[in-house]
């Protein structure tokens, strides 16, 4: 039997990692439990007054988020708050499929149009790597806006 997973960042500020990664993947935030949100309403606004009315202090407030696929295809992201700085690099990492099927020049051109959006996001280019076939179609590395390393692939 198959078993989803849910993927965690350790995070300064989960509100914010959770907005770059739900811009960078078309996902959404899920409204609290319980809560009914009208068309259009905005999510984290509705995180924000359902944890005051339940009595969470202000400051508490921002100590995890998550995201999900809104189709209910991919795996949700969840974030929760540490004080420690990411030091080292990541032992797992996103790749973001953002050119699949595409090969070559066209491939790299769609990863550098994805690459461009996503740094107006946040997000840092670390280098590219190009094609090498037959093994390698080509990838660019970047972080997200806390330093986690992922790919464009």
């Amino acid at each position: 039997m198959s078993r989803h997973v849910q993927v965690t960042f350790d995070a300064h500020d989960p509100k914010a990692l959770s907005t770059f990664w739900r811009d960078v993947l078309g996902y959404v935030h899920p409204g609290p439990p319980g809560v009914e949100l009208p068309e259009g309403a905005d999510p984290l606004a509705a995180w924000d007054d359902f944890l005051a009315r339940i009595g969470v202090p202000e400051d508490q407030r921002n100590t995890r988020s998550a995201i999900e696929d809104p189709a209910g295809e991919g795996p949700r992201l969840f974030f929760q708050q540490v004080p420690e700085d990411k030091i080292a690099k990541n032992r797992v990492h996103l790749d973001v499929r953002a050119a699949p099927g595409l090969q070559g020049d066209e491939r790299m051109a769609a990863l550098e149009a994805e690459c461009e959006r996503l740094v107006a996001l946040g997000a840092a280019r670390v280098c590219r790597e190009d094609p090498a076939p037959p093994m390698a179609n080509g990838h660019i590395v970047m972080t997200d806006p806390e330093g986690n390393e992922f790919c464009l692939d």
